[in-house]
């Protein structure tokens, strides 16, 4: 006998990508689907603004919160035919207004959205302008209280609607490219120049003639310090991952150099080195990364975020003791984006109509405990607890055999692997290479040329 199909109420907080897929997977499997978006249109941290946050550096809790990271020249690092999902390819639109690149702008990827939603008439479930400050279990019930505010303008000026809600299920898909890490660095607090962390920068105007000391050696780092090189007197990149010893020129530019990590600063305005170099800086730039921050959500301590590990979480999705009825979608890093979110959009989704079965409470925090366990054993700090790397590949599997569809297709992975190469071969023009770097990937790829229709 088949299970009954069960419908609910559901709340998605967030519009981006991950929040988009949910809504549509979960209406798919008939739920009644509201999504909550803060921001004035879809997209989550695929729309732009040219705002920046009131405090510099992100600290102050009462600062003037911008949701994106975004900065203005910023282009995808994946080619477009590895981000789209699955029924709904990323492929150029015939419109001179439109980037038809293989790695375009941010901005494509913003409308590449705004045409997700519209084709599947998800625009009707959100919720814009309307932010959700607290969700939190009903009293003695599975159910989940959403206050939510939404913005209001009159005469006197302007002011908030408050409303409280009852959902029977909670999709979180917040993102986690809001909340800034930030480098602890000692002298730092009579240090006299000005600090500022990535998720603030859109352009490189404030840098120029300025002595700037980059802290991050990730892809936007390396992208944020050669530009802010074409307008600076001198770029200084310390890092981590390099060693002690660390002090060289950047090829190519006779105004940027790598160092390692600071350690220490002085109320002089210098900056000392590990490596012993010591420079004067106007600017401090942390390109640190980001954290998990749920500032709306009160588990009574189920849930908490840990040395940037959320947990305990079940496959990075669902908490145990609350499960099925709170979930969290985008929780990976080091993934393919899109398409792990519609992975997990449709577990979530086949697990709340009651298509598909949850192990026990038990059996996931078993898997759970044996998870952090193994990470562990293998040394890798809690921090790096959702960066998934090649077991990204293993869960996506995973999902897409419990789900009844494919995982990473394989012309997907075989596509990802032969422009990583050839990134990895010229990791400053990868992105404008000509028609030799289709022949490469195409030469790389013989046996899947026949599914690339899917995708041009």
């Amino acid at each position: 006998m088949s299970t009954p199909f069960i419908s609910r109420r559901v709340a998605v907080i967030g519009a981006g990508a991950a929040g988009l897929v949910a809504a549509r997977e979960l209406h798919r499997e008939g739920q009644k689907v509201v999504v909550f978006e803060r921001q004035i249109q879809i997209g989550g941290i695929w729309a732009y603004d040219p705002r920046v946050e009131s405090d510099p550096l992100s600290l102050n809790p009462n600062r003037t919160v911008i949701h994106s990271s975004v900065y203005s020249s910023l282009r995808v690092g994946l080619r477009r035919e590895l981000m789209g999902f699955k029924d709904c390819p990323f492929i150029p639109k015939d419109d001179q207004t439109r980037d038809p690149r293989r790695y375009p702008s941010h901005r494509e990827v913003l409308l590449y959205l705004q045409d997700f939603a519209r084709e599947f008439k998800i625009e009707d479930m959100v919720r814009l302008e309307t932010e959700v400050v607290y969700v939190g279990l009903v009293e003695d019930s599975n159910k989940w209280k959403v206050r939510s505010k939404k913005k209001r303008a009159n005469s006197d000026g302007t002011y908030f609607d408050f409303e409280d809600e009852t959902y029977d299920a909670v999709v979180v898909c917040n993102g986690h490219y809001t909340e800034p890490c930030v480098a602890q660095i000692p002298g730092i607090s009579s240090w006299p120049g000005k600090q500022m962390h990535s998720h603030n920068y859109r352009v490189p105007d404030l840098f120029r003639d300025q002595v700037v000391v980059l802290i991050g050696s990730s892809l936007s780092a390396a992208e944020i310090s050669r530009e802010i090189a074409g307008v600076a007197k001198e770029v200084h990149v310390a890092a981590r991952s390099v060693t002690d010893e660390t002090y060289e020129q950047r090829t190519g530019y006779d105004n940027m150099w790598f160092h390692s990590m600071i350690e220490r600063v002085h109320d002089d305005g210098s900056v000392v080195f590990r490596n012993g170099r010591v420079v004067v800086a106007d600017i401090i730039l942390q390109c640190t990364g980001y954290k998990y921050h749920f500032p709306f959500l009160e588990t009574n301590g189920i849930v908490t975020v840990d040395d940037n590990r959320v947990g305990p979480l079940y496959k990075h999705v669902f908490p145990p003791s609350l499960a099925p009825f709170l979930s969290f979608v985008g929780i990976p890093r080091k993934i393919f984006p899109f398409a792990m979110f519609e992975l997990q959009s449709k577990w979530i989704a086949g697990v709340l109509s009651g298509r598909i079965d949850l192990p026990s409470k038990e059996e996931m925090m078993e898997d759970v405990e044996a998870f952090y366990l193994q990470l562990e054993a293998s040394n890798v700090p809690k921090s790096y607890t959702h960066n998934m790397g090649d077991s990204g590949l293993e869960l996506s599997n995973w999902l897409g055999a419990l789900c009844g569809c494919e995982g990473f297709e394989e012309w997907r992975m075989r596509m990802f692997y032969a422009s990583t190469f050839l990134k990895r071969l010229r990791p400053y023009t990868y992105r404008d290479e000509g028609e030799d770097d289709d022949h490469l990937i195409l030469e790389a790829n013989q046996d899947f040329i026949k599914d690339t229709s899917k995708t041009i």
